[in-house]
Order: C-alpha cells, then structure tokens, then sequence
C-alpha cells in the first residue's frame, strides 16, 4: 500500500476534505513511478483541519519549518508541513488550501469533482497549472499531461511541444486565434518550428519567473519565523501534535503574518 494512498483514504475517511495532489498525482496520472514526499489540498474548514492533524497526531507526525495548519495561515496561501516515520521510510506531508494558479472557481470544480470518489487527486487539467513551477523537470511533466487531454482547446492551453502544436493548429486553425489572447505563444506556430521553441523557451522562463515572485513574497514574509523556528522546534520536540500545534500558533501569532505582502499571485 502506497502511504500517500493510505492517508489519503484516513484524511477522507468522515467526509471529502483533501484531495492528493503534486507528485503524487503524477504518480496516479501513471507519468511516473514513485514520488518521495505527500501533497495534498484540504478544504479550508476548522473542521478539516482538526482532522487532518488528528491523523497525523495517530502516526506521531511532527511540524516541519512551516506555517502552522490553522485556517488563520491558510487563508493567506501558506503551506503547512509534516513528517513521521513509515514502516523503514520518512514520510513527508504538505498541505494548502488554497494553491497556486488555481483561481477559486476552479478549486470549487476540483471539490465537486471528487466528490464520492474513493480516492480523490487532481485531475490532469489542474495539476498542469499546479506544475507551473519554477523547476526545469515540471515544465517536462506539463507536456506529457497536454497528452492525456482531449479536448483540442486545451491540448492547445497546455503542449509544451512544439511539433503537436503545429499538428494541433493544422488540424484546428480557428482555436489559434481564439486563443492566442490566453497563450500568446501560439501564433508563433504560423513562424515554423525553430521560432515555435524558441517562443516556448521563453514562455518557459517567464512562468519560473513569475512563480519566483510569488515564492520570493512568502520568504520574505517568513523571515522572522525561519529565525524563531529552531526554538519553536525544540520546544515543541517529543510531544504530541495537538500540543504542539496549540504552541507553534501561539509563537506563529505576531511572527508569520496571515498574509503576505500583495503582489502577483
């Protein structure tokens, strides 16, 4: 049994309240075999929290340099971290509820979408523009997901190949324009395959860019709590997660601001 899995079903197991998401869903989207650590978006209750932390608290997980798993830091796009040890494994967990490059309406289509399934992850659409990070190898796992869509439109949205766009824009030379205002890079495929990568080469670098920014806000934004965290660790050291998370929002309070400064999202 996959541990991710597992949790999962225990996070899920009163109601749907997280959704497996990141490598993970790579995995279970069968592009790749394994992936090391847990990802997953929680519905962004009281209620939701307190169990998810209750099942941590039964495999004896403990805080990692984080924000504390409380509605108050969830609100604002921080993440919360994890870690307990497996059967021979380290098992490492992170949550948000509200991630990046999802815009509200399509994280309430991701909740409906799961609903009633016994093992609910993202879905190919979402965890291409969850994969618009500021790592080279995720713009690779971004293409191979364009492959598994079927809908020419966002085939088109998300190809990170330039061959099948022009296979693509042959085949449906009206979305081109149609979409052009949402994906500029498309109306290079008119230019041939040379200006297409090129134009792809460049879309590339300006997404890792911007995903910077946004992670470059949270650093910033955290650094008072990164100073604070080795005594916040050590306090909180051997006891229980509910004790401890009770005592990492406490010190959290004045030191992590809920929000971080405004910028680009």
């Amino acid at each position: 049994m996959n541990i991710y899995v597992e949790l999962t079903r225990a996070f899920n197991a009163g109601g749907l309240v997280a959704v497996l998401s990141s490598g993970q869903a790579v995995v279970l989207h069968r592009l790749a075999v394994m992936s090391k650590d847990g990802d997953w978006i929680l519905r962004e209750t009281g209620d939701a929290l307190e169990h998810v932390l209750s099942v941590l608290d039964a495999r004896n997980a403990h805080y990692r340099f984080g924000a504390p798993l409380d509605l108050q830091w969830m609100r604002g796009g921080w993440s919360s971290h994890f870690e307990f040890r497996g059967e021979a494994i380290r098992v490492r967990t992170d949550f948000v509820t509200r991630p990046p490059r999802l815009s509200p309406q399509a994280l309430a289509a991701l909740w409906t979408a799961q609903e009633g399934h016994p093992l609910p992850f993202v879905g190919v659409r979402e965890l291409a523009e969850l994969k618009k990070t500021n790592r080279e190898k995720d713009y690779v796992v971004i293409g191979e997901l364009a492959r598994l869509l079927t809908d020419p439109q966002e085939q088109l949205l998300f190809s990170r190949s330039a061959r099948d766009i022009i296979a693509l824009a042959a085949q449906h030379p009206a979305l081109i324009m149609a979409l052009a205002a949402r994906r500029p890079v498309l109306t290079s495929a008119a230019q041939g395959l040379q200006d297409l990568e090129t134009a792809l080469d460049a879309e590339r670098r300006h997404l890792i860019h911007a995903n910077e920014r946004r992670l470059h806000r949270y650093l910033l934004a955290a650094e008072r709590w990164r100073a604070m965290w080795p005594v916040v660790a050590q306090e909180i050291e051997g006891l229980p997660l509910g004790e401890a998370h009770r005592i990492v929002v406490e010190r959290a309070s004045g030191a992590l601001p809920q929000q971080p400064e405004m910028g680009e999202p």
